[in-house]
């Protein structure tokens, strides 16, 4: 009998066809992969699936009996039909099969299966057409007690349409009869002190319990091989990082100047986390940092302080931007920062793809020669065409808008160069410690003095339309008191809806009412604004005129600005009071919570009017409702990560962590996650190499590919 390790490929194992099928299916390659595709629940024969509760129009996989099968002669055409019912007590369906009278030896009355296929519906009855079907084996299973038959579990997987979940099975059967030894990933010390079965026997009992009873220890030994992998690859990472060498940036007058210059004092958090900034720019390895905090906390001022610390012994930093508004505000906030002593000395530079081609060679020369010490861009950083004098440090701004393979294009770019990544969005302690776990993190949660807040209200205008006048009745009076608002909208042509700037997070289904064209033409026409100036703002207007837009507006020439999401972050107006946000409902909470902090920045209070027309008690409308209760930007992430689960909160850009927690829960076993991690720098600690365990290695190199690994640097 052949022996299988996780590690062999499929076609060794199941042969060319099915392994053909499972790739393009879930794109799995190795034994490991098809191991590691656990059942997504276990059915009883002893308690078949409701008939009745089988949803129209869906693929389902149900366990049910033959109660007849019958054959007729096909109208206008030679063949049979064979038209068979199967019941669960409860309810009963129709299968159908075309041409293939045969069946009826097979599906005889009194015989359990398994059947598959898309839910239709024929004369009122539900039917499967033409279904996949695996019938027990019953001389098998007459050798076992009535009671032991209904107590075998039968597991059902994930499947596709081109590929049935016994057919997994199958192939899932195949392997266990010539699967070898298992590689170990916990220490076995650690894995007794947790009551956890050995990696074989846990693998074994997922795919092929013999009672119900063998599913749950197998499940939790499964959980913790997922956390213990993961955060063993983490802190690995964070070796790696600590492997390198970095050049010491240590501070000098350049800050003195700075900080002597500052009209201000700083936050107790802000001085707190600029410390550890400045000690880890004079340590032996490369900083590797996440800085998080709410809207106007002073993130980018602890980031300019850590370029001034860079720039003392001539090297250079690149801030990396997701929008090209965002990259040309902080470049003028910047240099409003340094002031007209030390702006000259540092130059800070624009660089985006949209600059006129003269402008964007002459900002490039005074990049590659050193001359530029501040470089803010957006992805034309990454161009191969760009080139640094000595990059010393990488600043990426709003990590969840950029890729991992994004951050690491521009890192390459010195020479181990630090790294400070500044996120708005409060990440929640489970996900910071499960995706950001290489990360050493910082929270400034002290707020600068001197601001008046926001309120926040829900329009729910769907029960109250006569609310949607006044809204604009109420921005009207913000307008007339001297102050400025903004109006933000999912689409920029609701009529189209092919030409959204940035996709919100997480729209609703059906079109979108209201985009940036329709709420100017509504304001435009609305009477109570005849006097009032009115320009839009979004993602397609060309890159010059959407800066004149902004300093426009941030000058006071503009009185309310319509625009779509390209004004989530950064930009930075103290007049501004008002902020309306139009179909809230298909927003993300973070990304409401980003857009309302452009409001209440100064001495002017904040009134932010979330406008939508989702039904109460829907998960929609609890996201709106969840904003308007607290402008707790941290609470708001634990409530964010419960409304919509780890999958959506841990984004795109996470990929690579994200396929590789199949059992795993970042909010539920938080716990778990904690002592895994725990147990994973004590024993990287005293074996960073793995040499003395080759099992977790091994594990590591299987469950996290090359591009998962990426992932997981996050730099």
């Amino acid at each position: 009998m052949p022996s299988y390790s996780l590690a062999t490929p499929l076609a060794e194992a199941v042969g060319d066809t099915l392994a053909k099928g499972l790739r393009r299916a879930f794109q799995m390659t190795t034994v490991g992969d098809l191991m590691a595709h656990y059942p997504r629940r276990f059915a009883s024969r002893g308690q078949l699936t409701p008939i009745a509760q089988l949803p129209v129009g869906e693929l389902v996989t149900i366990v049910a009996e033959v109660l007849s099968a019958t054959t007729r002669q096909m109208r206008g055409r030679r063949g049979e039909i064979v038209e068979v019912l199967i019941g669960d007590g409860n309810g009963r369906m129709s299968l159908t099969f075309f041409g293939q009278s045969w069946r009826v030896k097979d599906l005889r009355a009194g015989r359990q299966g398994i059947f598959s296929g898309k839910v239709g519906e024929y004369r009122g009855q539900k039917q499967l057409t033409h279904p996949d079907y695996e019938l027990f084996d019953d001389e098998g299973t007459a050798r076992l007690s009535a009671e032991a038959w209904h107590n075998v579990p039968i597991p059902i997987y994930p499947a596709a349409s081109t590929f049935s979940s016994w057919q997994v099975k199958r192939c899932v059967d195949q392997v266990l009869t010539g699967l070898g030894e298992v590689p170990e990933p916990l220490p076995d010390a650690f894995r007794a002190a947790q009551g956890l079965l050995d990696a074989r026997t846990a693998l074994v009992r997922m795919h092929a319990p013999e009672s119900f009873d063998q599913i749950g220890p197998a499940r939790e030994t499964l959980r913790m091989h997922e956390a213990f992998v993961l955060q063993a690859a983490l802190l690995q990472q964070r070796q790696f990082v600590r492997m390198m060498s970095a050049t010491a940036r240590p501070a000098g007058d350049l800050l003195e100047r700075f900080d002597a210059a500052l009209p201000f004092e700083r936050t107790p958090d802000q001085l707190t986390v600029g410390d550890r900034i400045a000690a880890d720019l004079v340590g032996e390895w490369p900083m590797n940092r996440l800085v998080q905090g709410e809207v106007g906390s002073g993130k980018t001022l602890v980031a300019l302080r850590a370029m001034l610390q860079v720039a003392q012994s001539g090297g250079q930093s690149a801030l990396i931007a997701p929008t090209e508004v965002l990259a040309a505000q902080h470049v003028r906030s910047m240099a409003r920062m340094l002031g007209p002593a030390l702006a000259p000395e540092l130059m800070p530079t624009l660089l985006t793809g949209q600059q006129p081609a003269a402008e964007r060679r002459r900002a490039a020369l005074r990049v590659a020669s050193g001359q530029a010490r501040i470089v803010v861009g957006t992805h034309a950083l990454l161009s191969e065409s760009t080139t640094f004098a000595d990059l010393g440090l990488v600043v990426v701004d709003e990590q969840h808008r950029f890729g991992v393979d994004q951050r690491e294009t521009l890192r390459a770019k010195g020479s181990s160069p630090h790294v400070l990544v500044l996120t708005a969005t409060p990440i929640p302690r489970t996900v910071a410690m499960t995706v950001f776990g290489d990360l050493d993190v910082s929270t400034i949660r002290t707020m600068p003095g001197g601001r008046a807040g926001i309120s926040t209200f829900v329009a729910p205008v769907g029960e109250k339309p006569g609310w949607f006048a006044r809204v604009w009745e109420r921005v009207a009076e913000e307008v007339r008191l001297g102050r400025q608002a903004f109006v933000v909208c999912p689409a920029i042509d609701a009529s189209t809806e092919t030409d959204e700037d940035e996709p919100v997070e997480e729209a609703e289904p059906g079109r979108t009412r209201w985009g940036v064209l329709q709420a100017e033409a509504l304001l435009e026409s609305h009477p109570d604004y005849r006097d009032i100036r009115v320009q839009m703002l979004h993602g397609k207007m060309p890159a010059d005129e959407k800066d004149a837009v902004m300093q426009a507006f941030a000058r006071g020439n503009i009185d309310v600005l319509v625009a779509t999401t390209v004004v989530e972050v950064g930009v930075d107006v103290p007049n501004a009071s008002t902020m309306v946000i139009l179909e809230a409902d298909r927003f993300g909470v973070s990304q409401l919570h980003q857009l309302r902090g452009r409001v209440g920045r100064g001495a002017v209070p904040g009134l932010c009017i979330l406008v939508t027309e989702a039904d109460p008690y829907t998960p929609a409308r609890a996201r709106v409702e969840a904003v308007a209760a607290t402008t707790d930007g941290f609470e708001l992430a634990e409530v964010d990560l419960d409304l919509r689960g780890e999958g959506d909160v841990l984004g795109d850009a996470q990929s690579g962590v994200r396929s590789s927690l199949r059992l795993l829960r970042v909010v539920a076993d938080a716990d778990l996650i904690a002592t895994a991690r725990a147990e994973a720098e004590r024993l990287l600690a005293e074996d960073p190499a793995l040499d003395r365990h080759p099992g977790l290695a091994a594990a590591i190199s299987g469950r996290v590919s090359h591009r998962e690994r990426a992932a997981l640097a996050k730099n």
